[in-house]
C-alpha cells in the first residue's frame, strides 16, 4: 500500500477544514492572522521558520501540519539537504517516533519541492 504524506493529506483535510471554518470563521481568521505574523520574514527568513514548523509537526506527529509546512518550506525555497538536517534534529529531540514521522515529512517535502522546481522556467 502506498502512502502519500503531502498533497493527498491536504486534499483529504480540505473539505473538513472548510466546514469547520464556516462554523467558526472568527477563530479561523484569528489563526490566519497569527500564522501570517509568525511566518513573516524578520530576523529569521521564511524558509527557516518553515523548517522549525516542520520539525515541530514531526515531533507533534501531525500529518496535516507536516504536509502544510512541507509545502511551505518548498515554497519558501528550503533545500532537501536543509530539510534532512532539520529532521535529523527531530530524531535527537523526539527519538523513535521521529524516525517514523521524519520520513513522512521528508517525502512530503520532496513531493512539493519537486513540483515547485519542475514548474520553474
Amino acid at each position: 500500500m502506498t502512502h502519500s504524506h503531502g498533497s493527498e493529506v491536504l486534499s483529504e483535510l480540505a473539505p473538513h477544514s472548510r466546514d469547520l471554518r464556516r462554523a467558526i470563521p472568527d477563530v479561523y481568521a484569528g489563526f490566519v492572522g497569527l500564522h501570517k505574523a509568525a511566518m513573516a520574514p524578520g530576523a529569521l527568513p521564511a524558509n527557516v521558520k518553515e523548517l522549525i514548523a516542520l520539525a515541530i509537526a514531526v515531533v507533534e506527529r501531525c500529518d496535516g501540519c507536516i504536509a502544510s509546512h512541507a509545502r511551505g518550506a518548498a515554497r519558501a525555497g528550503a533545500t532537501k539537504e536543509e530539510v534532512a538536517e532539520a529532521l535529523g534534529v527531530t530524531f535527537l529531540m523526539a527519538g523513535g517516533p521521529a524516525t517514523v514521522y521524519g520520513p513522512r515529512a521528508y517525502s512530503a517535502f520532496c513531493e512539493f519541492h519537486d513540483a515547485e522546481t519542475s514548474d520553474a522556467p
